[in-house]
C-alpha cells in the first residue's frame, strides 16, 4: 500500500507518549514514517505516523505542560475517533521504580491507583478497580517473556536503533545507584500538586507493600485505563525518593533492568 494513500482506518494501533522525549523515542522506532493524514477540525491531537513491524501505528503526545491522568484520557479518546479501527492502545513512557524483591500481588488487572482508597476503623482500604488490558496485549507479553527466556529476544537489536541519537545511549544515564529509603540530603519543598507523586522512599516503600509489592508509581494511566484499555509500558527514570538522575534530562534509564508496570 503505497503511503500517500492511507487511511485513518488503516491503523491499528494506537500510542500515546508522555513528553516530546518520549515521543522522539517512539518516532525513532518507526520502520516507515508516514506523512500526515488530512487535518480533521474536531480533533486537535498532532500524530506521528509510521508501521513499525507490520503494524500501522498512530502516535500521539500529550500537550506540552500538561500531565496527569485527564490529559491522557482525553488525547486517547480523540485518537480513538479519529482512528476508529485502532485494535488496542500502548500507553508508554517512564516511572519511578518501587525497589524490592517481592513478586507483584495477582489480586488485580496490573494496574492500582494509589489514591483510590476509603478510611476504615482498620486503617486505609482499597476500593474499585482499573480495567485489565486487552487479552492480545497480555498473551503477546507471555510470548516476549518466553521469548526472553529462550534467549532468542531482539528487544536489544531494536533498541540499538537510538544509540545513533546521544541522549538516547546507555552510557549518557550514567550510573544506577539506590539510596535506602531515609536519606533526605537535596529535598526541595514545593506546593502539592493537583496529582501528587511520589518523591520520598520512605512513603513509597508502604505504598507498595500496601498495594501488593508494586513495581513503579506513575502519573498518567489511571482514568486511560477504564475508557481505553491498553498495556502500560514504564522505563523507570528514578527509584520515587528525593534523588533524581540529572545526567540525562528528560530520559529515562537511571535504574537498570526496568520492568513494565503490567505483570
Amino acid at each position: 500500500m503505497e503511503s500517500h494513500s492511507l487511511r485513518p482506518e488503516d491503523y491499528r494501533v494506537g500510542y500515546v507518549s508522555t513528553t516530546s522525549v518520549e515521543l522522539a523515542a517512539a518516532s525513532e522506532m518507526r520502520d516507515e514514517e508516514h506523512p500526515e493524514l488530512p487535518y480533521n477540525p474536531n480533533d486537535v491531537n498532532i500524530y506521528t505516523l509510521g508501521q513499525i513491524g507490520r503494524h500501522k501505528v498512530a502516535i500521539a503526545c500529550l500537550p506540552s505542560g500538561q500531565y496527569g491522568t485527564n490529559s491522557a484520557a482525553t488525547v486517547a479518546i480523540r485518537m480513538k475517533s479519529n482512528f476508529p479501527a485502532t485494535r488496542f492502545g500502548l500507553m508508554v513512557g517512564v516511572g519511578g521504580g518501587a525497589p524490592g524483591s517481592a513478586d507483584p500481588s495477582a489480586e488485580h488487572g496490573g494496574i492500582v491507583q494509589y489514591d483510590s482508597r476509603t478510611a476504615t476503623a482498620s486503617g486505609f482500604q482499597r476500593k474499585g478497580f482499573l480495567n485489565a488490558p486487552p487479552l492480545i496485549l497480555l498473551d503477546a507479553l507471555g510470548k516476549l517473556r518466553a521469548t526472553h527466556l529462550r534467549q532468542n529476544s531482539k528487544v536489544s537489536e531494536h533498541l540499538a536503533v537510538l544509540d545513533r541519537l546521544p541522549q538516547f545511549q546507555r552510557a549518557s544515564a550514567g550510573p544506577d545507584k539506590l539510596f535506602t529509603p531515609n536519606i533526605h540530603s537535596h529535598l526541595v519543598v514545593r506546593a502539592p500538586r493537583e496529582s501528587p507523586f511520589i518523591r520520598s522512599g520512605i512513603a513509597r516503600d508502604p505504598f507498595s507493600a500496601g498495594l501488593g509489592n508494586v513495581l513503579c508509581f506513575e502519573m498518567e494511566v489511571g482514568d486511560l485505563m477504564n475508557g481505553s484499555p491498553c498495556v502500560v509500558i514504564r522505563g523507570i527514570c528514578d527509584y520515587s525518593d528525593t534523588h533524581k538522575n540529572k545526567s540525562c534530562p528528560g530520559w529515562i534509564t537511571s535504574a537498570e533492568g526496568a520492568r513494565v508496570v503490567v505483570r
